[in-house]
């Protein structure tokens, strides 16, 4: 049912349809139809244990609901499943880590069985997010859905908003400071660099002036391999270039005569 729908009726009939609102499937929020002016009519009058009724879906819990049991309409499977949903979105809001001995108090559940199909449920039906520890009788929670915010519940969000900017301006201040830090110490290498680089640099020169200049020291060997180069070369005599003879050997000479069979030998 939609909410224009929900402004044309009253009475009874209003009373009615907020009923059947509380077995809706996916249905969660509730303070836009409790800002309904023919509803807030209900509070007072014979309907206002359902306006109460709509007030405690909106914000309250199924504990709420049996502490106040008796001025309340009787919950239907429907609706008694729906608002055990709702106190499990309540209570992951504050704890990441259920335990299956609280869930199985405040919803009031006889054994594991049940709390663990009902959190299953919760699961299917995308209101809450986890995974069921059986081992450590837990359920983690990763991920709820929001609900409504009371009115006793806005200075407390407030209070942690306030607390969560603190935090970011320390934070902020903190990137700030190690940006100053990283600058001042860029600026002090840069300075180094110049410094290194200009040294370098007159070293260089140093170098290459004392290189350029005329040395007095005596003349390289090749300068004066190439002066005995430019002299015309003397005459070398050709005997002295022959090895000299050993001594004890005496040189022979061989004629042959034509025609004789004999050699005569001539010693020197």
């Amino acid at each position: 049912m939609e909410v224009d729908q929900l402004l044309s009726l009253s009475g009874s009939a209003l009373a009615q349809a907020i009923s059947s609102l509380l077995e809706t499937p996916g249905l969660y929020v509730f303070s836009d139809i409790l800002e309904l002016p023919n509803v807030r009519e209900l509070e007072v009058g014979p309907h206002a244990p359902v306006y109460q009724l709509l007030n405690l879906f909106a914000y309250g819990t199924y504990s709420d609901y049996k502490e106040r049991e008796a001025s309340l309409p009787e919950l239907t499977p429907s609706q008694k499943n729906k608002l055990r949903h709702l106190s499990i979105i309540s209570l992951a809001s504050n704890l990441k880590c259920l335990p299956y001995s609280l869930l199985l108090q405040q919803l009031e559940l006889k054994n594991v069985r049940e709390l663990e199909d009902l959190l299953i449920e919760a699961v299917y039906c995308d209101i809450i997010h986890g995974k069921l520890d059986q081992r450590n009788q837990q359920v983690e929670v990763d991920f709820s859905v929001g609900r409504d915010l009371g009115p006793n519940e806005l200075p407390n969000i407030a209070n942690t908003l306030q607390e969560w900017c603190a935090g970011c301006e320390a934070v902020l201040c903190g990137i700030e400071e190690q940006v100053s830090r990283a600058n001042q110490y860029r600026e002090s290498q840069l300075k180094v660099k110049v410094q290194v680089e200009t040294e370098v640099s007159n070293l260089q020169k140093t170098l290459k002036a004392s290189s350029a200049s005329p040395s007095s020291g005596p003349a390289p060997g090749g300068a004066a391999s190439n002066q005995d180069a430019d002299q015309p070369a003397e005459p070398r005599d050709p005997a002295s270039s022959q090895e000299p003879r050993q001594p004890g050997k005496k040189s022979s000479k061989v004629k042959g005569l034509r025609g004789s069979g004999k050699i005569w030998s001539k010693s020197n």
